[in-house]
């Protein structure tokens, strides 16, 4: 009779304590992101958004603004994949600078990255080692390059806006998680 008590009193604490853990630690935290599969290309909802360029500015900033539209939260582990492509011909890819931390994205969350390139001068046509223009860029989530999508490049106020690059590699700031 006693070993049974004793067994009893013994599976109602690790109950206890395995329930105050996960209270404790929440649904959002970095430890609770190892629990979650990581984000894949199709179930998130990508957007680039082109800054109003500075004046005397020889560099154009862009926002690359994702949202997790799955039925389940995700881990956005990395930098997510960019580039713009000029028909077959010349491209221009994102590089990461910086450290990317996990982020567990809860359905509808949102993270962003800041983009920097070199914009092309006026009369840029026929000086320019690398030159791409397109107002399509291609995007992946990060590990998942398979699954790239076309996503439109637009201006602030919502414009389909034609990006004219001149490198062959677009600056990426590490993705933050945004707020709602």
């Amino acid at each position: 009779m006693r070993r049974r008590s004793l067994l009893a009193a013994g599976a109602a604490a690790l109950t206890l304590t395995v329930t105050a853990g996960l209270a404790l630690t929440g649904c959002g935290s970095p430890r609770m992101a190892a629990l979650h599969a990581n984000c894949t290309t199709k179930g998130l909802r990508w957007k680039v958004t082109v800054l109003k360029k500075q004046p005397r500015a020889k560099h154009r900033e862009a926002r690359l603004s994702v949202v997790n539209k799955g039925a389940d939260p995700c881990v956005f582990r990395g930098f997510p994949a960019f580039e713009v492509h000029l028909g077959k011909g010349p491209q221009s890819d994102a590089r990461g600078h910086g450290r990317a931390l996990p982020i567990d994205l809860p359905r509808g969350g949102r993270v962003t990255a800041g983009l920097r390139y070199r914009d092309c001068p006026e009369g840029w046509q026929m000086n320019e080692p690398v030159a791409v223009t397109n107002d399509t860029a291609v995007v992946s989530a990060p590990h998942d390059y398979p699954g790239r999508q076309a996503v439109v490049a637009r201006d602030e106020k919502g414009k389909r806006l034609r990006m004219n690059i001149c490198t062959d590699t677009i600056w990426m700031g590490p993705p933050r998680e945004a707020a709602e």
